[in-house]
């Protein structure tokens, strides 16, 4: 896939100053924010990262993830957040110690997949299909805020035959569909208490605390960004689907960036995961939606392992079949999500030269996600990890 016409490489000698300069942009937007926003913070008490363990923090100031790491290193300078993202992921697979990619593997299957279908229409149950573009913007932008937790899930209350995401977003649409979208400023300082009563969850549930906090970062966001206005986030990528990603990448409530031997991982699923949801809504159409990657979850690995594109060391089997969580950022985690999105990349590659050549990284996860869910892969157990990335 070429590159962003819009987003040119750098020239030799000019990498370490574009990598700092995206780098920080990220980090300059929370601290602009956190300053603008002063006035109508109340005390945080401890911020969330993206394990589900406490960060420190005050009022008005929360700490997000950005693309430098512990030591302040950058990663290698690229065009977009998508070359950023599967650069990481390429050198995590190479040297992954835990999983590995079948290589040999990778043609024939890709063969052999379904040609790329075009995104399912939305769910009426548990999506928002019809309102205002501003309605439909807050709608998936705060639905994607909280799109994570699937290590608490089999410990929520699911509607009758639905998924813990889906139990959620039922709850969410319920909402909207009674009382409409939350104001940004009311995000900014909605509760546990509320969060737990619209999707009908125990208020004391972890989950719920970390949902309201998630929620309270993106209604700051918007409030103090962006006039109020969700369509307004939308409009200020420029019809880029990496400008959004880039942009809300930065914010707390997206925050997906992990370590492994020393240098930064970004993955940003649910940011990039809000920008394919918004184009599938009709709320935007990208011009770059396929620079979009996989987006890195626990059930397309699944999937990999079980069609025989990944291999997990035994004692990682093992211990996924014990249903033991695994830790969100240890190097086990990280590389199941890296070289499954590696993978996933190869799979794109392999299939560029045949007659579904236009499939993107994102259509071939629709394809897997969905696969995903039938019975075969449904009995089989796949790793959780407490986390707010996924």
């Amino acid at each position: 896939m070429g590159e962003h016409a819009r987003l040119p490489r750098a020239r030799a000698g000019q990498d370490e100053q574009r990598t700092l300069a995206m780098g920080d942009r990220l980090a300059l937007g929370i601290v602009q924010s956190s300053e603008e926003c002063l006035y109508f913070a109340a005390p945080l008490g401890h911020r969330s990262t993206t394990d589900g363990s406490e960060a420190g923090g005050g009022r008005g100031h929360w700490r997000r993830s950005t693309v430098s790491d512990a030591r302040g290193r950058h990663a290698p300078d690229m065009s977009d957040v998508g070359s950023m993202v599967r650069s990481a992921c390429a050198r995590v697979a190479a040297r992954a110690r835990h999983v590995s990619v079948e290589r040999e593997a990778i043609p024939a299957y890709a063969a052999g997949l379904p040609p790329a279908a075009p995104p399912p229409a939305p769910d009426p149950q548990a999506h928002l299909i019809a309102g205002t573009e501003e309605e439909l913007a807050a709608f998936w932008l705060t639905l994607d805020a909280i799109n994570f937790g699937s290590g608490w899930f089999p410990t929520l209350r699911k509607r009758a035959g639905r998924s813990g995401y889906y139990t959620v977003a039922i709850g969410l649409r319920e909402r909207f569909a009674t009382a409409g979208p939350w104001p940004a400023r009311e995000l900014a300082a909605i509760g546990p208490d509320e969060v737990a009563r619209v999707l009908g969850q125990d208020s004391e549930h972890e989950l719920m605390a970390l949902f309201a906090r998630s929620l309270n970062d993106l209604g700051r966001h918007v409030a103090c960004d962006h006039g109020g206005r969700f369509r307004a986030v939308v409009d200020g990528a420029g019809g880029s689907a990496m400008a959004l990603v880039e942009l809300i990448a930065g914010w707390e409530c997206f925050a997906d960036v992990s370590s492994y031997d020393g240098f930064t991982v970004p993955f940003y699923k649910r940011a990039q995961i809000a920008a394919a949801d918004l184009a599938d809504a009709g709320v935007v159409r990208w011009h770059d939606g396929e620079r979009l990657t996989m987006f890195a979850d626990n059930l397309v690995p699944h999937v990999l392992r079980l069609d025989g594109m990944l291999r997990f060391a035994p004692d990682l089997l093992a211990r996924i079949n014990d249903g033991e969580l695994i830790e969100h950022g240890s190097p086990e985690e990280v590389e199941i999500r890296a070289c499954a999105l590696h993978a996933v990349e190869l799979i794109v590659s392999a299939r560029a030269g045949g007659p579904d050549g236009s499939v993107s990284a994102a259509g071939v996860d629709r394809l897997l996600w969905q696969r995903g869910g039938g019975p075969g892969y449904k009995s089989s157990p796949r790793h959780r990890s407490r986390c707010t990335a996924y």
